[in-house]
């Protein structure tokens, strides 16, 4: 059982239904899931923030999502609550957690969050790496972080039981949303500036804050943010950032984010992984370099699925 925190499949749900497909989850995902042993995960809505209605867009592809949903209720479970875990299991079906990559689309209506959690939403982060109307991403003013709007917008997060996810925030607005949680936050798919010093990793103090708040990271695969030298960008050194983030954070916040998208490409190739995990079909590669590097049967389990599952739970409820 391996849950993946961060997967753009509704955006890919959007684009395929545009051009007349259906099913897509079945026909595209569901085999790979399968080869990867990936039970579940966070499967995010997300937009070219740069886009221009960004709203107009989110609705295009949260309508996309709910016909999706409605046809492939066989294969999915979707986690509004506690019991829903569990019961995805026993089913065996998708544990799916409806998450959104971004609030650009609700600008300074925070009563909109309210909508997102009725229709089944129980993630959010605020930006992508663009400024919007409530916080600052990697790419914005480093002065800038939540405004009052993206304040009130993670307190509301945090009031209905929806997980604060830090990942393409600048280290403002993760500093700001640090102080004004009280619950566990999360880095669906980030990995350590220590080891690979681009902007969209996190240090060594933002990994301590989060496992204080006994919140989880999610690893992610993307080669340019393995390493900075090409040669390195492979699977070996991506297991280095979970060494790193065991050593920083302890075991128990420590998870997969994997962050594959060649689906959303023309011409993705093998993917845009780390060389040995290209694409989900290849997850497996990392759980047995873990093995190898001495981790224990319950280690790789937290790792997997079970610290994240905890996350969930906690703030939930």
């Amino acid at each position: 059982m391996i849950f993946d925190a961060h997967a753009d499949i509704w955006t890919h749900v959007a684009i395929k239904r545009e051009r007349g497909h259906k099913n897509i989850i079945k026909n595209y995902h569901l085999d790979n899931f399968k080869k990867g042993e990936i039970n579940g995960g966070i499967f995010v809505v997300w937009i070219d923030p740069y886009n221009e209605d960004s709203k107009k867009r989110t609705l295009e592809i949260i309508k996309s999502m709910s016909v999706e949903l409605l046809e492939n209720k066989d294969i999915l479970n979707i986690i509004k609550g506690c019991k829903d875990i569990d019961k995805a299991e026993v089913e065996k079906k998708l544990a799916v957690l409806i998450g959104i990559e971004g609030l650009s689309g609700i600008g300074k209506d925070i009563d909109l969050i309210d909508t997102l959690y009725l229709l089944g939403f129980r993630h959010a982060s605020l930006t992508w790496n663009e400024e919007n109307e409530l916080a600052t991403g990697v790419n914005g003013n480093p002065n800038r972080g939540l405004t009052k709007y993206g304040i009130n917008a993670v307190k509301r997060l945090e009031k209905l039981g929806m997980i604060v996810d830090v990942s393409h925030g600048n280290e403002k607005t993760f500093w700001d949303i640090c102080e004004v949680t009280t619950k566990p936050i999360i880095a669906s798919h980030s990995n350590c500036k220590a080891l690979c010093n681009v902007p969209r990793n996190l240090t060594d103090k933002q990994l301590k804050a989060i496992a204080e708040k006994d919140g989880v990271v999610g690893i992610n695969a993307f080669r340019k943010f393995v390493h900075t030298n090409e040669d390195k960008q492979n699977i070996e050194y991506l297991a280095n950032h979970i060494d790193h983030m065991v050593e920083v954070m302890g075991i128990d916040h420590v998870g997969f984010g994997f962050d594959f998208f060649e689906y959303l490409e023309e011409d993705p190739g093998e993917g845009f992984g780390a060389k040995g995990i290209e694409n989900v079909t290849k997850v497996n590669n990392i759980i047995e370099i873990l093995r190898t590097r001495g981790y224990t049967e319950e280690d790789i389990e937290k790792i997997k699925y079970k610290n994240f599952y905890r996350v969930i739970k906690e703030v939930m409820g």
